[in-house]
């Protein structure tokens, strides 16, 4: 019984570590994916934007990465259309910031929801 209990406890060890190293080589390939993208989506930023507009949009990246990201996918998407005619200037990327602000502009709205409490002035009170 103990050597079949110690076969079972080995192949349980052998299929974790089976499975740990097989992980590990899935991550790999998901970092060098995610590399591979960033350095796709960067080559095309540089081909789309003049230097001062890519200098604002990483300045922006910095302090707000998804709003960065969006604007990244949206010039990506209209470099992939053919709709860019040229580089893009950093007045250019300004006025496409504010249309990507214009759309995802939060708004944010307070209500009160105020409690009626006992008052004195109440004619119901005894």
């Amino acid at each position: 019984m103990a050597d079949d209990e110690l076969e079972a406890i080995r192949r349980q060890r052998m299929a974790e570590l089976q499975a740990k190293h097989g992980d590990a080589s899935n991550d790999q390939q998901g970092q060098e994916a995610k590399q591979r993208e960033s350095d796709m989506r960067n080559s095309i930023l540089a081909q789309v934007l003049e230097q001062s507009a890519r200098a604002r949009l990483s300045n922006l990246a910095m302090v707000k990465p998804d709003k960065a990201k969006a604007v990244e996918s949206y010039l990506i998407q209209m470099a992939r259309y053919g709709k860019l005619a040229g580089k893009i200037s950093e007045s250019g990327l300004i006025e496409i910031l504010e249309k990507v602000s214009q759309q995802t502009e939060k708004k944010t709205t307070v209500t009160f929801n105020r409690r009626k409490v006992m008052d004195s002035d109440e004619e119901d009170d005894y």
